[in-house]
């Protein structure tokens, strides 16, 4: 990913893999550069929560509105030029307005102001072909088979509300129509099909038809019955359209969907978008959690930010109450299939994007460039003439693909075959100029290596064919490369659990096929939604608040690729892989569901598990401890470490191996667990407790726990970057200046010519403050900017702005600060800080205000 600044607002994309994650425009050579009021950054939309709860919290409507009109009139008095967006009363009470950059200090400041957050936009992913893989295989990981043929489960009398692009109702694997009594029976559409973001307003109708695709797969995943069935094929679906057929939009008119969804009582919500790097605080996971409260299950993507490290998960995932659903790859994939000799052996293989459709007969001999040991395969020139007409294997590694293909292609190459140089299969993309005018295709590094080794013997031909047909996928059950970490920026334990995500076979618009396979977050949220559709339609009387627990309890841990005796991060796959008969028969329940323990500075965590045994007789456990991976201290670059956590049972006091729970009825065990001894301070550990029934057939019950190694607060926030932030920054119509050495005078004149403070912010922020001092006496003028709850840069070159339009504000009493020499002191609290030792601060170069 390019270098990207952060100009407070965050861009995000729906959870699909294919989708790039925006930040702002990327930056010039001295990485400064941002373009305020782009619809990348919005750094004009902001959410204004107002001082009550909700009415969903119980606040009267009243209340919520007489503040808002007091709020306006706050506004208006302090002259901002705002315009107002959207209201909200039900699951979260504020407003969302649009303001000049340059007034954000004044918002942050004015009276009745709880806080104020950045409207994150979501961006619409591009599409990418993959390989087409099977949906039964998906559901069969999660024992969604069973549930529908052996349990006699379909989701019937469920309504899920599927907030997304919309839905192609007229498919007829989710009804052919729309509206009462159909499977898609109602919803809205918030924005219209020409809606592109912000700077095309909304055009609202009653149909929310989806002419994106993105919301038709995962309705399909859902539910769907026909050539693809879902995980609960008999399950109502409205939809709830927040996108056009392309372009962004923005989280305001998402949250508004979900107060629409609330309203309409839906039984369950799935979101597959969200914000990534955010606390449970954003204004999106607060709404969804109220929805949980009120007894509507949300399930909602973790997030694709695996490569960008730790405490990457989303919003509204992220919230308390929301079940953030991590992505496992699908086991199995199905492939156009080529064959090599003597044997006819079946190789099944991807297209290479950039490279003409391979064809579907004819034949060709092969030759190879190197070996599997070379690290380096057709990075350079290759002899001329030396691969005429030939299928030439190649190594993945080294260069870009389309050098390899390019190389190849000049030697005479009439195809490439590219494998993989680690385990399993792989995409790959080799666009670029010249164009290529040979086919390419890619498999898995155990083919390339059983090719290799048949050419090392004598000739071999290859044989392309028409055919297609299912290949085990070597990365199958493993967690997919892009699912993000977390935990939730106050060390609570994110994501929940995981469902197959990678490479999963859905509807899609008739008109675009009818059926796709894609990857990420967004496909494995869906599938928990199925669930707790067929979870409900088991056991109709479970509290929205227990769904969770049911799932984490029963959920199946699942190894790393590189070690099958271990097991990966709790911080990245939750409880483990959705076990769907194992939920719905479950026989007790296991309270707290999962364990965040903090900070270990202070010792041993002890935590009291309650065993409620729901069963007519007698249940005894067996309780042992299985740790999982643990993580360095790189934010970053994750390392993985083998750290176990030392536990150990008691009750009243006394070690216990099993504890005895009578029928109906209920017990305790206290778990005390101890850090590892050799993890680095700030890596991040877990492991699962486990009670195993002893009766049979043995039914095991999980709890997963995480916790910090040492001291939170000692990750710095204000890391330096090789930039120099902080900066002291003037906006140039262009690109940010820093100053000095440009004159640091300011007039104030319209919104462009004031200070700027630039920070990376190397860690989540709880709360920051631009404070204002006079330069040469040091009198306070006080508070400029005061904002709360701030997401961590995605990556080391990114940052924040801050501007300071010569107001400020001291407790309710507004400030004008007058022509003089100053300078901005940035305060940043540290997420969970609690103490000035918390904080860390920078003092700008002083400079000077001089109003015309």
């Amino acid at each position: 990913m390019p270098s990207r600044t952060r100009p407070l607002v965050r861009a995000l994309a729906l959870l699909s893999a294919t989708a790039v994650i925006l930040a702002a425009p990327a930056a010039s050579a001295h990485e400064g550069r941002a373009v305020p009021g782009t619809a990348a950054d919005n750094p004009r939309l902001w959410f204004v929560e107002l001082q009550s709860p909700p009415t969903s919290d119980g606040t009267s409507l009243s209340t919520t509105r007489r503040e808002k009109t007091a709020f306006r009139t706050e506004a208006r008095r302090h002259g901002l030029r705002w315009s107002e967006r959207r209201s909200f009363d039900t699951l979260w009470n504020g407003l969302s307005v649009a303001l000049p950059t340059a007034q954000l200090g004044t918002l942050t400041r004015l009276e009745g102001v709880k806080a104020v957050y950045p409207v994150d936009t979501i961006t619409l992913p591009p599409r990418q072909n993959v390989a087409d893989l099977q949906l039964a295989t998906a559901t069969a990981m999660t024992g969604a088979d069973v549930a529908q043929n052996e349990l006699g489960l379909t989701g019937a009398g469920i309504t899920v509300g599927v907030i997304d692009t919309g839905i192609d109702h007229d498919h007829p694997d989710l009804g052919g129509c729309f509206g009462p009594g159909c499977r898609v029976a109602g919803g809205y559409d918030f924005v219209g099909d020409a809606f592109t973001g912000e700077t095309t307003p909304p055009v609202p109708d009653a149909d929310p038809d989806d002419c994106d695709g993105h919301g038709t797969h995962v309705a399909g995943i859902i539910g769907a019955n026909g050539q693809v069935k879902g995980v609960a094929p008999g399950v109502t679906l409205r939809a709830y359209k927040v996108f056009g057929c392309q372009g962004q939009v923005t989280v305001d008119i998402a949250l508004q969907a979900m107060e629409r969804a609330y309203a309409d009582r839906v039984d369950i919500v799935n979101m597959s978008f969200g914000a990534p790097f955010a606390w449970p605080q954003h204004p999106f996971a607060q709404g969804a959690d109220r929805l949980v409260r009120r007894g509507i299950p949300v399930v909602a993507s973790a997030g694709n930010e695996g490569e960008n490290g730790l405490y990457s998960s989303s919003a509204p995932g992220v919230g308390a109450q929301t079940i953030g659903v991590a992505s496992y790859d699908n086991t199995h994939i199905s492939l156009p299939v080529l064959t090599v000799t003597p044997d006819g052996t079946k190789i099944g293989y991807s297209p290479v994007e950039g490279t003409p459709t391979p064809p579907t007969s004819g034949s060709l001999p092969m030759a190879r460039t190197g070996t599997p040991a070379v690290t380096d395969d057709a990075c350079t020139a290759l002899p001329a003439g030396s691969l005429t007409g030939k299928a030439a294997l190649v190594r993945r590694g080294g260069c870009a693909f389309h050098d390899k293909i390019k190389n190849a292609q000049d030697a005479g190459a009439a195809a490439v075959v590219l494998y993989n140089n680690a385990p399993g299969r792989f995409l790959a993309d080799a666009t670029g100029e010249p164009p290529l005018t040979i086919p390419a295709v890619s498999i898995s590094d155990t083919e390339g290596a059983f090719i290799d080794s048949r050419l090392a013997a004598g000739p071999v031909t290859l044989t392309w064919t028409p055919d297609t047909q299912p290949f085990p996928n070597a990365t199958g059950n493993q967690i997919s490369p892009f699912s993000s970490y977390g935990p939730a920026p106050d060390l609570t334990l994110k994501p929940d659990l995981g469902a197959p995500g990678g490479y999963i076979r859905s509807t899609y618009p008739l008109e675009q096929g009818g059926y796709t396979t894609l990857s990420g977050t967004s496909m494995s949220s869906p599938h928990v939604a199925g669930a707790v559709a067929l979870l409900l339609q088991a056991k109709p009387d479970t509290p929205a608040a227990a769904v969770r627990t049911i799932l984490q309890n029963t959920a199946d841990p699942k190894p790393p690729a590189d070690d099958p005796g271990a097991l990966d991060n709790v911080h990245r796959q939750g409880a483990g892989m959705l076990d769907i008969p194992a939920a719905v028969l479950a026989k007790a329940r296991i309270e707290p569901a999962k364990l965040s323990l903090g900070e270990s500075q202070n010792g041993p965590a002890t935590r009291t598990l309650t065993i409620r045994n729901q069963s007519t007789t007698t249940r005894t456990y067996h309780l042992t401890h299985t740790p999982a991976r643990a993580t360095g201290p790189n934010t970053h670059d994750v390392t993985q470490h083998d750290a176990p956590a030392t536990v150990t049972f008691t009750t009243a006091g006394n070690p216990v191996t099993q504890i005895t729970v009578p029928r109906g009825g209920s017990a305790t065990v206290t778990a005390t667990i101890t850090a590892p001894t050799t993890l680095a301070d700030r890596g991040l550990y877990g492991g699962y407790l486990t009670l195993t029934d002893t009766q049979q057939p043995a039914e095991t019950y999980r709890v997963p726990y995480t916790g910090f190694k040492g001291d939170y607060q000692s990750i710095p926030v204000l890391t330096p970057t090789p930039n120099g932030f902080p900066w002291l920054a003037r906006w140039d119509g262009t690109d940010f200046r820093k100053v000095p050495p440009a004159p640091a005078t300011f007039t104030l004149a319209g919104d462009n010519d004031v200070p700027y403070v630039l920070a990376h912010l190397d860690h989540h922020v709880r709360r920051l403050r631009v404070d204002v001092f006079d330069a040469d006496t040091g009198r306070p003028w006080h508070t400029a900017v005061d904002l709360q709850y701030l997401a961590r840069d995605a990556t080391p070159t990114a940052y924040y702005y801050f501007p300071f339009n010569g107001e400020t504000r001291r407790g309710n009493r507004p400030l004008t600060v007058p022509d003089g020499r100053y300078v901005l002191r940035l305060t940043v609290l540290k997420a969970l800080g609690t103490e000035p030792a918390d904080t860390e601060t920078w003092t700008s170069p002083p400079f000077t205000i001089d109003r015309p």
